[in-house]
This record gives C-alpha cells, structure tokens and sequence, in this order.
C-alpha cells in the first residue's frame, strides 16, 4: 500500500469511527459532500434539526441515501425534558416511570418511544440513562434517573430497553460507569466521583454491568474515578473502558463517547487530542458535536493516529465490525406510524401513574382566588430543551381559578415579602432543573407544583406535588390531579415517603 493509498485507507476508517452533528433542517450539498468525503456513517439530530415528521422523515433519508445501508442516525430521546421531537406521543421522564415502579409500563413506553422514532428514520436512541439518583445535588442527572436504588433502576431500564429493542431501535445506556452522584455537568467542567472500589461496585457501576450483556452500546461518561484512574476521565480512561467494561464486565456491544465538545473534555484536552485517547482508551466510536472546525480537527487527529500505527488493524476492524453488526440489527427502515393514538393514550397514563406527592399538597377550590408565582422567563440548562412558558400555565389554571400572577427573574433576588398581603391562595411553580439557593428558605406557598426538578420540592418549605416534568401530558395529569379526578400516587424513588433528606 502506498503512503498515499495508506492515508486515504486511514481517513476511511477515521470517518467510520466519528459521529457528528449537522446544521440546518435540510441536507445540503455541502454537508453531503462533507459526509462522503470523510466516510461519516454516524450522525446526531438534535431540534434545531427538525421542524415536523415529513421534514425529518425526508432529512433521515437523505441522509441514509448518502451514508449508505450502515448509517446510524442517533437522537436523544430520553423522555421528561430531554426529547428532541416535539410532536411525537412525549413519554415520561425515567423518574416518573421510577415513581410508578411498574416494569410493564416501563417496557411499553420504551416500545412506544422507538415506535415514533423508527417511523420518521433512526434506529439508534442514546437512552435509557442508568445514572442512579444519589445525589439531590445533581445539576444535569435529577428526573433522567429511574431512581436511586440499582436495582429497582436496573430492573426498570431493562424493561424500557427490552421495549425499544423489540420495536427495532437500537438502545445506548449511559453514562457509564456512572454520572449520578456528582454536583457538577460534565457539560461545563469535569466532575470528580471519589468513592472506594467496593461502593461504586455497589451502586454506580451496578446498573451497567448488569446490562452488559443485553445493552447494544454504552455512553462514557466525562468523569474521573480516581479509585480507578487518577489521571484520566472515564472517556479517555483504559482502565475503565478496556479493563472494567470489556474485561471485567464482558460487554461486547458499542461504547461511543459522550459529546467530546463538552468542556469537560474540550477545556482539558482539546478535540484532536481527546479524540485520540478516546480511542486508545478502548471507545469504538468518538461523538463530535461541535462546530466544522472542530470535527475536522478531531478527523485529522486520527487519521494521523491511523495511519501512524497507533491502532492495530485487529484492533480497528473489530471496532468496525462491530459498529456494521448494530446498523444490520437495527437498520433505518421509516414505516407509516400506525399506532399513534395509542401510544399518545399511553403516555398520559404513565405521567398520571407518575404523579407525586411530596408532604401532603391538596389543590385549592375549584373558583378559588390564587397568585400564581413563577420565573419569567423560559431557560434551558443545556441538555434538556427550554422549559415550560409561564403563559402556558396561567392559561390552564385561568380556566379553573381567578389567577394573579407574581413574575421573578432570579429566585435568590426575589422578594417574598413583597407579595401582597391578600388571601389568595399562593401556589409556586418551579419551571426549570435548576435547584433554588437560601434565599428561598423564606419562601412559605401554600402549594409547590414542582414541574421538573423533583428536588426542588426539598428547598421550599410547603408540600408540593412532583409531576417530573412540564410536556402537555404531564401538564394534563397535574390539572385532573387539582379538578379532582385523579390522585397522586407516585412514590418518589429518591425522596422517600416524602421525607426530607
């Protein structure tokens, strides 16, 4: 082989190994140069890339015709929050199914969820999240967990695994060997986890090894396990993604990496780099989502790897193989979404089942006066979409209530005091993951509807009904719990018996 022909061989293997994200809600002419050029087989969508089911159906086949029959076309759609397609039936978030603890309705949402998601094109879906919900501090992990025992997480993300895959959509768990107690998004800095070996053992890592042998591929996780490696987070880490997950846990489906934008990994060691140490740590697949500029630069740093000898050619063929084996088990196929009513009948019922009482809330009359108080704004915290509008709620609870409503801003600037001193009843709705600071500790509602984070419901000293999440079913759930119509029954898998901990 030729050093030219070598080169050429080594981008080819390089491309294969790279997932990226693409711009815009159509396939352009550039971007489709861009992924035949470089051999890319792997693409993630995210919302920016979707505008309707005929626009998406038409983009995911495009891209396929370009990617060829081994595409792999990837989304998160976990439920509760992180969900890209908006008009799909919007399953509940881990958390409410873990509330519920019900594996068939665990497994029948995951089927329901890969239903939508085959019907429009991909056949990969990074989800379910094993992370345990052991830390109430969490920033980024909060209602994507099923809970914080391992193995009532286990038992029901297996059932929402099996569900998926039964419907021909490969599954991804992540993020191992365990993202669930830090108070740090690897998003925005890298989270140190340091435990004992035999505590990790115990909780962390239980939920992945004991999926081992069923889960098609596993997400590292941007973190450092320093009673493992000192030196390097699991993603860039062989001690812990070559000698624990492959040796030790046997797992023979795909690891990719976590997002290697994220600052966790680009602030410490830069794309190209990181992106070859990912791989040398055991990964089969480096997930780009950064810009052109930086899917390049990653690119060029292992094609020189490759073509340096860094890898073996077994090495590189069995990722590879393995890599061909999901797209052939779970190829894209877009088939007529048939049971659509069904499966949007069946997500109402699992946010119902999710609904939680924390303390022991009890709405106000129907025809009651209140005052509503909730942020202003709408935000983001990077990895979900934006959260739930204000008007939207007002115009739900107007129907029932004569609603005043309290703006703020910023929750530690706010001034409770300032409330006007009438008998409304007070009812505060919290609209973002993120937890409140001390200057809440003043506040005293007479009811909580906490809407996303569930452990907000532990910084706001009033009982609260937990719905773990603000999509229009959960939304529906929460106002037939305050006409009456329903009861809320979740047992909150991390709060529990509504104790404050």
């Amino acid at each position: 082989m030729t050093q030219g022909s070598h080169h050429l061989h080594a981008r080819k293997i390089a491309g294969q190994l790279t997932m990226i994200r693409i711009p815009g809600t159509e396939l352009t002419a550039d971007v489709a140069q861009f992924l035949q050029e470089n051999h890319i087989r792997a693409v993630c969508l995210f919302r920016q890339n979707m505008v309707d089911g005929i626009q998406l159906s038409k983009l995911t086949a495009d891209l396929q015709t370009v990617m060829g029959k081994h595409a792999l076309i990837a989304i998160d759609q976990e439920g509760g929050a992180v969900v890209r397609t908006t008009w799909l039936p919007s399953p509940p978030a881990a958390l409410a199914l873990g509330a519920s603890n019900d594996s068939a309705l665990a497994r029948a949402v995951g089927a329901a969820v890969a239903r939508g998601l085959r019907s429009l094109g991909f056949n990969w879906n990074f989800a379910p999240v094993l992370d345990l919900n052991n830390n109430v501090h969490n920033p980024v992990i909060a209602e994507r967990s099923f809970g914080a025992d391992p193995q009532r997480a286990t038992t029901l993300a297996l059932a929402w695994m099996e569900g998926s895959l039964s419907e021909g959509v490969a599954c991804c768990v992540k993020h191992v060997p365990g993202h669930g107690d830090t108070h740090v998004d690897s998003h925005c800095a890298l989270p140190t986890v340091d435990k004992p070996r035999p505590a990790l053992e115990a909780l962390e890592f239980s939920p992945f090894q004991q999926t081992a042998q069923i889960a098609p591929a596993m997400m590292t996780a941007h973190i450092v396990y320093p009673t493992l490696d000192a030196n390097f987070p699991a993603t860039l880490s062989r001690a812990i993604l070559t000698d624990l997950i492959r040796g030790q846990w046997d797992f023979q489906g795909i690891v990719i990496t976590d997002g290697m934008d994220m600052h966790a990994i680009a602030d410490h060691y830069g794309v190209g780099t990181a992106a070859v140490l990912a791989l040398e740590a055991g990964a089969d697949m480096v997930m780009e989502l950064g810009t052109r500029e930086s899917q390049q630069t990653t690119l060029d740093a292992l094609c020189e790897a490759i073509a340096m000898g860094k890898f073996s050619a077994d090495e590189l063929n069995a990722r590879l193989a393995r890599l061909d084996q999901l797209a052939q088990r779970y190829p894209c196929m877009s088939q007529p979404y048939t049971t659509e009513s069904e499966d949007t009948a069946l997500m109402a019922t699992a946010w119902r089942r999710g609904l939680t009482p924390f303390g022991n809330p009890s709405p106000p009359a129907m025809g009651s006066k209140i005052r509503l108080v909730i942020r202003a704004s709408v935000v983001s915290d990077g990895v979900s979409e934006s959260g739930l509008p204000a008007q939207q709620l007002i115009d739900r609870l107007s129907q029932w209530y004569d609603v005043e409503t309290t703006f703020f801003h910023d929750s530690e600037q706010f001034d409770w005091a300032t409330l006007p001193g009438d008998e409304r009843f007070i009812l505060l709705a919290s609209t973002t993951r993120k937890r409140y600071g001390k200057n809440t500790h003043s506040w005293r509602p007479d009811l909580h509807l906490a809407l996303w984070n569930p452990f907000q419901a532990l910084d706001i000293d009033a009982p609260a009904l937990l719905t773990y999440g603000f999509a229009p079913p959960a939304l529906d759930a929460l106002e037939a719990w305050l006409l009456g119509t329903i009861k809320a029954e979740g047992i909150n898998p991390c709060l529990i018996d509504g104790t404050k901990t």
